[in-house]
């Protein structure tokens, strides 16, 4: 049937809802460029000269570059770990029939249904029986165990979709199981693994809960660093602001650098 709605009144509706969700977006970039004054003005100040000063203070009179450097240190480390081991593991549960395997399925995704707040004092009294409070390493082993749920069943839902024809060509032309994986599986899911990447860095970078609890100020993260602009006098809103947008900056570039990987992954269906 011929669609009568006029292109200009989907247009319209299309730009208010663009409108809506960039709205915050638009408010904490010039939130970040204003001075004290205009940040708490009510009502608020829309034009103004635009300054930089938030973002130098920010960048050179505050740890929060520390921090920044953490928060990469330990986001990019928990991901290349949770894929190094959990892509294998994800081929096996596709792979391979064994008893209690729907059991094991459900015990890895059950790690991922746990409330943090119910395994926050184990992990506390743990880290702090072996002197691993505020350390990355504490971070990045559980960040690990939350990222490997994830990559486990997004990996064994791709490694699901390819036919199980080429492995066995493969094999019958004389390749070894680990050759299989290797140089048939892998490449082919690649697009997968890099959206999974992007799904466990996002959950590594924005992370507060754990960061809060397990840190103090050698491996605080950046969200923790951005929460620390509210103060007893205040919230220091236009460098909280400028914190946030430099904070989102790694997440963007990745997402542009590679986002024709992450759209392959996150379409990824059956080959023809």
């Amino acid at each position: 049937m011929k669609s009568t709605v006029k292109p200009w009144v989907i247009h319209i509706s299309l730009a208010i809802i663009l409108a809506f969700f960039l709205f915050p977006v638009f408010w904490v970039i010039t939130t970040s460029l204003k001075t004290r004054i205009q940040a708490i003005a009510m009502p608020p100040v829309w034009l103004f000269k635009p300054m930089f000063r938030n973002y130098f203070k920010v960048l050179f009179q505050s740890p929060f570059p520390r921090y920044f450097a953490n928060s990469l240190i330990i986001s990019l480390s928990a991901v290349f770990i949770s894929i190094a081991c959990g892509t294998p593991a994800a081929y096996a549960l596709s792979r391979y029939e064994f008893r209690h395997k729907q059991d094991l399925l459900f015990w890895i995704l059950s790690t991922r249904m746990a409330p943090p707040i119910a395994v926050i004092i184990p992990f506390f009294m743990m880290f702090r029986a072996v002197h691993m409070l505020d350390s990355h390493s504490a971070l990045i082993i559980v960040y690990i165990t939350f990222n490997l749920s994830l990559v486990i069943w997004l990996m064994r839902g791709f490694f699901s979709e390819l036919p199980e024809e080429l492995e066995e060509a493969a094999l019958v032309d004389g390749a070894s199981e680990l050759g299989v994986f290797f140089r048939i599986a892998l490449p082919l899911v690649s697009p997968g693994i890099v959206a999974t990447m992007i799904l466990g860095f996002l959950f590594s970078w924005n992370e507060f809960f754990f960061a809060l609890i397990l840190t103090r100020k050698v491996a605080q993260t950046v969200p923790v660093a951005i929460a620390g602009y509210i103060g007893f006098m205040g919230i220091r809103w236009e460098e909280m602001t400028a914190a946030a947008v430099i904070s989102s900056l790694p997440t963007l570039v990745l997402a542009i650098v590679i986002h024709k990987y992450l759209l392959r992954g996150l379409t990824l269906g059956a080959i023809k």
